[in-house]
């Protein structure tokens, strides 16, 4: 990594942590670090399961577990175990919790006007547009990308979803394409990526090793998180591991009504060839060399 780009990074980070009041004890001046007010807005005016919140907000269970006692304490927040199932715990704001919440809501608006209030108005659009372009970015960044048991509850989520996506594109049944079942993406025989966002599924994509090549299977991104690029990504991803296992060529075929992916595939430099399968839903078939 260009250590310049690190070093911009490091004080883009500084000015935004300065500017926002991060480093404020009291954070909107209502006595309670930024950490606890973040709480409150993503528990927000419904209940949430704390292992939910950990994953949302990417914290460890022992430091949640500290804002949830001082939120407690103060009053603005109970904590409940499911009647059902006693693993499953529940955090909620009490009266006080939702009027604090009100208040913080109103304090923030009023640090946002105050960041834009010294801008022109075509500052103003600037610095909004930067800011949801940044957003983006850092949203893909946090994505996670491993390889998983195609037998994992998250894995099993992500084929149901392609499934559905290709039958809401076509009429298609899995029952009449080329097979990719979990012995076939179970190493050594292939395996399965799957991208995930605070511990939720948005993508996967898998390889089928064969004897002079490998086949790129199950391609799907959530709509969710498109235009992050992550589909790029995880095409990157398969052929790292792809080449890792001395595999040359990659192959994959696809429907004609699968523009984007289409798109994909040429822009990542796989070059049409004929076909080299029966494959019952394929117009386009691809193969790059690595």
């Amino acid at each position: 990594m260009d250590p310049a780009t690190v070093e911009r990074v490091r004080r883009f980070n500084r000015t935004v942590t300065q500017r926002i009041g991060a480093l404020d004890d009291a954070y909107l001046a209502r006595g309670r670090s930024l950490g606890q007010s973040r709480l409150l807005w993503e528990i927000g005016t419904g209940a949430s399961e704390l292992r939910s919140l950990r994953s949302r907000l990417d914290l460890d269970s022992g430091y949640l577990s500290r804002l949830l006692r001082a939120l407690q304490a103060e009053g603005l927040v109970t904590v409940e175990t499911d009647d059902t199932d006693a693993r499953v715990r529940t955090a909620s704001l009490t009266p006080a919790g939702l009027a604090e919440l009100a208040e913080l809501d109103r304090l923030s608006d009023g640090l946002a006007e105050s960041i834009l209030g010294p801008l022109n108005e075509k500052q103003r659009e600037r610095l909004v547009s930067a800011m949801g372009e940044v957003e983006r970015l850092l949203v893909a960044s946090m994505v996670d990308v491993a390889v998983l048991d195609p037998r994992h509850p998250d894995a099993r989520y992500c084929v149901r979803a392609y499934f559905a996506d290709l039958a809401a594109r076509f009429d298609f049944d899995p029952e009449q394409s080329i097979s990719a079942d979990d012995e076939e993406l179970t190493e050594p025989s292939g395996l399965l990526l799957v991208a995930a966002l605070h511990g939720d599924p948005v993508g996967c994509v898998a390889l089928k090793f064969r004897e002079d090549h490998a086949e790129v299977k199950r391609m799907w991104v959530s709509s969710a998180v498109r235009g992050l690029g992550l589909g790029r990504r995880l095409l990157t991803e398969v052929e790292q591991r792809a080449a890792e296992r001395g595999v040359r060529t990659l192959r994959l075929e696809t429907n004609h009504t699968l523009i984007e992916a289409i798109g994909l595939y040429r822009a990542a430099g796989y070059r049409e060839v004929e076909a080299f399968n029966e494959e019952h839903y394929a117009h386009h078939w691809f193969e790059k060399t690595l």
